[in-house]
């Protein structure tokens, strides 16, 4: 499985941007979830947002009201909506698979990251 995450950037604060990942060759016989992280300077990756495969959605509480998470088909796209941005959200954002496949049984596959740069 692939995962390329695409749609980041500068942008003023109080901007918006949208993030996507799509998936490739994916295997994954069962998805358990799809979720966002990121990293910023100087601090460890943390969860951004995430969706299960029930559809239930989880957010940090730095961005709850502000970022919304979708996937347009649940299995080879995963979306997140941007809103409001402020300047400690800039990171590298990273997309994540979590599933089972026979071969490898419970695995999680990450995407390269896409820089998001918020000015003030």
């Amino acid at each position: 499985v692939q995962l390329q995450a695409s749609g980041g950037g500068l942008v003023q604060a109080g901007g918006s941007l949208t993030l996507s990942c799509e998936a490739s060759r994916n295997t994954l016989q069962i998805i358990n979830h799809m979720a966002w992280y990121r990293e910023a300077p100087g601090k460890g990756r943390e969860l951004v947002a995430k969706i299960e495969r029930s559809g239930r959605t989880t957010y940090g509480e730095s961005v709850k009201g502000r970022f919304n998470i979708l996937s347009r088909d649940s299995r080879n796209n995963l979306d997140l909506q941007m809103n409001n941005l402020k300047p400690d959200d800039t990171a590298l954002y990273f997309c994540t698979f979590n599933g089972y496949t026979p071969a490898t049984g419970s695995v999680s596959y990450w995407g390269q990251g896409t820089l998001v740069t918020v000015s003030s």
